[in-house]
């Protein structure tokens, strides 16, 4: 009788988590310096928004995919469609493709947006300090941005940017603590991993 054999296959591929974080910060956090209001909406934001905010984070999902991490293919591709729905949403009716949305509608849009990162804020429970800390702060960020459009509230508007600009520094944080911690294979950067 002829012993079978298996084959194991093992992932030898990288993290792609820091890089998906490093997309969401760097935009969250230049999205948030306008909503705070030092400088206008430019093409630096939303050019920032379509490729690193959106495309990166939805190639860095796939990845997440590939390693069978639901979470972070969850987390990665939405928040990608997220940036890239959000480049639309502002430059398609300049285009002449349908009407620019309403500060209601983009209220809900942005509400929508804050129940979906609730569900991925209580997921995040069972990770790290750092996730929970950042999902947490993305959870507050899109209902204070969607009380603020609903609103028409200048200073919600204004809370909304320093809670999305501590959000970014956050996702910052955790990919760069991420990347040192691996990189020097210590704890560098800590993370308040749970025990």
């Amino acid at each position: 009788m002829q012993e079978e054999k298996t084959l194991k296959i093992v992932d030898t591929t990288s993290n792609p988590s820091p890089l998906g974080l490093c997309g969401f910060a760097l935009t969250t956090i230049l999205l948030n310096f306008h909503n705070v209001g030092l400088f206008g909406l430019d093409s630096s934001i939303l050019a920032m928004g379509l490729f690193y905010g959106g495309l990166i984070q939805i190639i860095v999902g796939v990845m997440e995919w590939k390693k069978g991490n639901t979470f972070g293919t969850l987390a990665f591709a939405s928040y990608g469609a997220f940036w890239i729905t959000l480049v639309a949403l502002m430059i398609m009716p300049k285009m002449g493709i349908g009407d620019a949305p309403s500060d209601i509608s983009m209220a809900f849009f942005l509400g929508i947006w804050g129940v979906f990162s609730l569900f991925l804020f209580i997921a995040s429970l069972k990770l790290n300090k750092a996730m929970q800390i950042l999902f947490g702060t993305v959870v507050i960020l899109f209902f204070l941005l969607a009380i603020a459009k609903a609103t028409e509230n200048k200073f919600i508007h204004t809370l909304a940017g320093i809670d999305g600009i501590l959000c970014g520094f956050t996702a910052l944080y955790t990919a760069m603590a991420q990347l040192l911690n691996e990189m020097y294979g210590k704890t560098i950067m800590p993370l308040g991993v749970k025990k």
